[in-house]
């Protein structure tokens, strides 16, 4: 076992598989001589050369739809945005081109592409750099979309993303770069369509991803010293949700708080919530409950910013309310 931070747990997987398999190889803006923006891709570009790590031009929408023909050869690319934010610029890319192709093809290409980079609101980036994008890509179909929140699972989702035949979206959270662990000195994969229990309970069921599973964490400190039992699950897959761990924990609970940094409106909670009543209603005894971003662009002023997002006293008082 070695401590191991999250950057460079996801550094791991990628030349891991990049020494694997001389298919994967990675593109972005400043990739190569520079790194990546924070340090993902640091030394690659010596080890690999530049065919292996490219350094794009700022063009989103260009090295998307390079990196869409090169997976439809039989390349495995791995697209790093410097922020997310800015793939909005690849958003005809990634719907009209990654997530159909293999589908209107008939089958007959494959999309083995991961889109990965820094999200979530950091600290003050202002509001086009603290874009959430997973609920802008959720309808889009042929999609997978996945969301780490440690280092361990971090390494072991990309490791799983970057083998998969399909397009993945693959969102880490600005502010969990510099979380450290423990990793294993072998291999491992995490699966991208389970749900992690990070903690069991009986008391009520709380879904959670990326950063606010740490926020998360944080409220359980207060709700154990008031004598409250929940159970905790990391969502990890965003598309398609895991709905046999979920549903198992509602089975047990019988209510539901989703905590996410998304907006409210159309968000993941949204979607969440709308599955749960279609598989789960009966099983309920209270409305589920979605603690979420406020529907506004993230201010930069850094006190305004921290009220746009969910913090661990509401995620204590929405807990001591369920359960009343």
């Amino acid at each position: 076992m070695a401590e191991t931070l999250l950057f460079n747990a996801l550094r791991q997987a990628i030349d891991e598989e990049m020494g694997r398999d001389n298919t994967v190889l990675v593109m972005g803006e400043d990739v190569g001589h520079y790194g990546g923006s924070y340090k993902v891709t640091k030394d690659l570009y010596d080890k690999y050369g530049e065919w292996r790590v490219l350094d794009t031009p700022i063009a989103e929408n260009s090295f998307t739809g390079m990196a869409v023909g090169a997976a439809m050869t039989g390349l495995r690319p791995i697209i790093e945005g410097m922020n997310m934010g800015f793939l909005l610029l690849a958003f005809n890319q990634i719907a009209n081109n990654a997530g159909m192709l293999r589908y209107t093809s008939g089958g007959n290409f494959k999309i083995p592409l991961v889109i990965r980079g820094p999200g979530g609101v950091g600290r003050q980036l202002g509001a086009e750099h603290s874009q959430r994008l997973e609920a802008y890509f959720h309808a889009v179909p042929g999609l997978k979309i996945v969301a780490c929140s440690t280092p361990y699972n971090a390494k072991g989702l990309l490791k799983a993303a970057i083998r998969d035949d399909n397009p993945v979206l693959f969102f880490e959270h600005v502010l969990l770069y510099n979380l450290k662990e423990n990793l294993p000195d072998g291999e491992y994969i995490v699966p991208l369509d389970r749900a992690e229990i990070v903690r069991p309970g009986k008391d009520v069921t709380i879904l959670t991803y990326s950063r606010m599973r740490h926020h998360c964490l944080q409220a359980l400190k207060q709700l154990e010293k008031d004598g409250y039992d929940p159970e905790i699950i990391d969502l990890i897959a965003l598309k398609p949700f895991d709905l046999e761990t979920i549903g198992a924990s509602i089975r047990k609970t019988h209510r539901v708080i989703i905590v996410e940094e998304c907006m409210k409106t159309g968000g993941i909670a949204a979607e969440l919530i709308a599955l749960i009543n279609d598989h789960y209603f009966d099983e309920l005894d209270a409305p589920p409950v979605r603690l979420s971003s406020q529907d506004i662009p993230t201010p930069y002023n850094g006190a305004l910013e921290r009220l746009t997002i969910v913090q661990p006293p509401q995620i204590v008082e929405a807990v001591k309310k369920i359960m009343a």
